[in-house]
């Protein structure tokens, strides 16, 4: 691709990303207003505005993204795919609230402004990630997501598997063990094996179900599964390569949040494993694997072809 051509493509996916975060902001705003729903008694305020300081203005919102271009490259309906990337947003977001809090991350600041324990409390906080958790499955199990019960169980059971104990919550432990959390502080040394499994569940797992979700929203035709499956995996690799590179050399005001922290944690990532010449290269690898996966489509997968390049190419 030429350099004027990769430049159009990133405009256009920023716009594109742009109008995605745009609707996505206001469906989750709407998601987390103060009025309870059917079936809740009342919404506390310090908790809702707790989870809504963790959830609004910020984010590129790039799982929701690969969830509605991927319905609408099936032929999906777009408010379902909406819906539907919403609750994996929700599900990133309580992901974000707990990773920050002092027993895991210990981060101070997230997108530029303090982290949710820092600008509440940590109770608040432990409270608000979980009340994000169950409020993405709320939103997947509403016949307003799909008018398919079948489609909702699918919808549900994957966001669950991604996120849960085989997925994103077990590459976190699998994470903590790494830094020596539990072997008296002493970091562990992992494979490059071992590292891309944590990191494929840690990072890639949601991901790769933002992609696997919007397909399901869309009514997924067997052989389009298998390719959309590749994609997803491969971009979800790619981008957590990136952000691991991103640590050593962006600085914490284009990232929005501290850098050159998983060196001083003894975290296992692919720059310790391969270096940083060898990490490049393989996220460069990845991301193009994962536009190789969409070669059976036409033009109308672009957006997720510049997707995976963007994964690769960002710079926070």
């Amino acid at each position: 691709m030429s350099s004027a051509s990769a430049d159009v493509e990133t405009q256009d996916l920023l716009l594109s990303l742009a109008r995605t975060a745009e609707a996505i902001e206001s469906l989750l705003d709407a998601l987390l207003s103060p009025k309870p729903r059917e079936g809740e008694l009342a919404r506390p305020e310090p908790l809702l505005a707790a989870m809504r300081h963790g959830v609004l203005g910020g984010g590129k919102r790039l799982r929701p993204f690969l969830s509605v271009e991927t319905a609408r490259l099936l032929g999906g309906d777009p408010e379902q795919a909406l819906r539907a990337g919403a609750a994996v947003e929700l599900v990133h977001c309580y992901s974000l609230v707990h990773d920050d809090l002092p027993a895991m991350d210990d981060d101070d600041t997230r997108r530029g402004r303090p982290t949710v324990h820092k600008a509440f409390d940590e109770a608040t906080a432990i409270l608000a990630g979980d009340s994000l958790l169950t409020l993405a499955f709320d939103v997947l199990a509403d016949p307003a997501t799909h008018p398919s019960g079948e489609v909702r169980i699918a919808l549900v059971r994957t966001l669950a598997r991604a996120s849960g104990l085989g997925g994103m919550a077990g590459g976190q432990m699998f994470d903590l063990a790494a830094e020596g959390r539990f072997d008296g502080g002493a970091p562990r040394s992992l494979s490059e094996e071992d590292i891309r499994l944590l990191q494929a569940m840690k990072t890639g797992a949601l991901l790769a179900a933002s992609v696997e979700i919007g397909a399901l929203v869309a009514g997924v035709l067997p052989g389009q599964s298998a390719a959309l499956t590749a994609y997803g995996k491969a971009l979800g690799a790619a981008f957590q390569v990136a952000d691991d590179i991103l640590d050593i050399e962006a600085t914490p005001e284009a990232l929005g949040k501290a850098t050159a922290k998983d060196a001083g944690k003894g975290k296992a990532t692919l720059v310790s494993a391969l270096g940083l010449a060898g990490a490049k290269r393989e996220r460069d690898r990845l991301s193009e694997a994962a536009v190789a996966a969409l070669a059976d489509f036409g033009p109308e997968a672009d957006m997720l072809r510049a997707a995976a390049r963007f994964a690769a190419a960002r710079k926070s």
